[in-house]
């Protein structure tokens, strides 16, 4: 489960490009469950239209999301939950101190601890900038995010 603020940018992004990247090294993106929510989502809103165009330009449609807040019983039904900055990740553990242990920000899957920025309300090179981060930790991620959603 990818988690960001409103579920309308970085998440939706995450599970569009980490079911590429799986595809990529082998694994068909159906044999596992992803999916996205935010900390303080409004539901059903659509994704970010800049995020929906760039995506686009790498055959890539996300057009079809809407967002939704994340829930205990969301959380429960996932091993592994990887969100976009300290803060999500925090409030997280502060509601449900059960989930240690499978929350994590998607840079520690990469062995590295900054946020993924949000690019909302930026210039189109903020967009990119996040779309090529959150692709770059998902990569070098991977190896990390098979050991613990095995878990």
């Amino acid at each position: 489960l990818f988690v960001c603020t409103a579920n309308i940018c970085r998440s939706p992004m995450a599970v569009a490009l980490f079911k590429t990247v799986l595809a990529e090294n082998g694994v068909a993106p159906t044999s596992w469950r992803i999916e996205s929510a935010g900390t303080w989502a409004p539901q059903g809103q659509p994704a970010a239209q800049e995020m929906v165009e760039i995506l686009a330009g790498r055959g890539l449609k996300i057009a079809w999301h809407r967002s939704r807040m994340v829930t205990i019983k969301m959380l429960d039904d996932f091993p592994l939950i990887l969100t976009m900055e300290a803060g999500h990740k925090e409030a997280i553990l502060a509601e449900f101190r059960s989930l240690k242990g499978k929350v994590f920000l998607l840079s520690e899957m990469a062995s590295e601890s900054g946020p993924v920025e949000d690019p909302t309300g930026g210039p189109p090179e903020a967009y990119l900038k996040t779309v090529d981060e959150i692709e770059r930790l998902l990569r070098q991620g991977l190896p990390r995010i098979f050991e613990l959603a095995s878990k």
